[in-house]
C-alpha cells in the first residue's frame, strides 16, 4: 500500500471529513490513471466476475443490471483503449431458480438489453454487444431483446462487450464439442485435424482474444466456471470491493497490478 492509499484508508475511519476524503480520492484516481496510461502494457481483453452485496444470495453473480455500473466500466476501458470487455452477469445455475430475486433481475436484464438498442454511447463508440451463454434457455422475451441488441450493433468493430447471461463454462465446452462432433459426423472435419483453434472457433467468444485479465469483486477467490477454456493463461485479480461499490480506483488498481506481472503463458 502506497502513501496515498494509506491516507485514504485513514480518512475513511475519521468522521466529518467527507469533502477531504473526496478530494484526496480524486487526486489519487487521476494520478493512478496517468501512471497506468503511461506505463503501457495494457490488456486487450478484461473480464469481470461481478459478486458481492447487491448480487445473488448464492454469491454467484446477478449484478444489479440497470446499466450504470456497466456503462462506467465501458467508459474506463475506452479511456485506456481496452477494446474487449466481458461481464459475467448471470450463471446458468440460477436460471433454474424461480424466486422473486431472480425474476426481478430477469426483468432488469430485459430492460437493459432493450436500452442498448437505443443507447447513444453504444452507437457513438461503435460497441458491438453480444450475449454469451445459453441464450436459448432464457425466457422468450429476454432472448428476443438480446437478439435485437446484437442485431443493432453487429456492424460495429471499435469495441466489444460480451454479457454472459445463462452462462456456464462446462456447458460452453460441451456445446463446442457437440458442434465439432457434428462436423466430423458429416465428413466436414477429420478427427486428426481437430486442434486448439478448432475448439476456439466453436466457443461463444469465437473470433475474440482470450481475456488477459479477469477481475473478481468481493474477494472470493474462484472463477465459478467462468471462461474455463479461455482463462487458461489469464492473470487473475481479486478485489475487496463488492460489485456495487467497485469504482474506477479499483479498476485502475487491477490494471496496474496486471502491468507489473510477468506473463509466462504456461511456461
Amino acid at each position: 500500500m502506497n502513501f496515498t492509499e494509506t491516507v485514504l484508508e485513514t480518512l475513511e475511519k475519521l468522521p466529518g471529513l467527507k469533502d477531504l476524503r473526496a478530494m484526496v480520492a480524486d487526486y489519487y484516481e487521476r494520478r493512478l490513471f496517468r501512471k497506468v496510461k503511461a506505463r503501457g502494457n495494457l490488456p486487450r481483453h478484461v473480464a469481470i466476475i461481478t459478486n458481492g452485496k447487491g448480487t445473488s444470495k448464492q454469491g454467484e453473480g446477478i449484478p444489479t443490471p440497470e446499466g450504470g455500473k456497466l456503462d462506467k466500466v465501458l467508459e474506463w476501458c475506452r479511456e485506456l483503449g481496452i477494446k474487449h470487455a466481458t461481464v459475467f452477469a448471470l450463471p446458468i445455475g440460477l436460471l433454474k431458480r424461480s424466486d422473486k430475486e431472480v425474476k426481478n433481475h430477469m426483468r432488469l436484464f430485459k430492460r437493459r438489453f432493450k436500452e442498448i438498442t437505443k443507447d447513444e454511447k453504444i452507437h457513438d463508440n461503435k460497441i458491438r454487444v453480444r450475449g454469451i451463454g445459453e441464450i436459448d434457455s432464457l425466457p422468450k422475451e429476454i432472448k428476443s431483446t438480446v437478439n435485437r441488441a446484437e442485431e443493432a450493433t453487429k456492424g460495429y468493430d471499435r469495441y466489444f462487450l460480451n454479457i454472459a447471461v445463462g452462462y456456464g463454462g462446462r456447458q460452453e465446452l460441451a456445446k463446442a464439442i457437440m458442434r465439432i462432433s457434428e462436423l466430423v459426423k458429416k465428413g466436414e472435419l477429420e478427427p486428426e485435424d481437430i486442434s486448439e483453434n478448432t475448439i476456439d472457433n466453436h466457443l461463444y467468444t469465437a473470433g475474440q482474444p482470450d481475456p488477459d485479465l479477469i477481475i473478481r469483486t468481493s474477494e472470493r477467490e474462484t472463477l465459478s466456471g467462468f471462461l474455463l477454456w479461455q482463462s487458461a493463461y489469464s492473470e487473475l485479480y481479486f478485489c475487496e470491493a463488492n460489485w456495487p461499490a467497485f469504482d474506477k480506483k479499483d479498476f485502475l488498481r487491477a490494471i496496474s497490478t496486471y502491468q507489473r506481472r510477468e506473463r509466462r503463458f504456461g511456461e
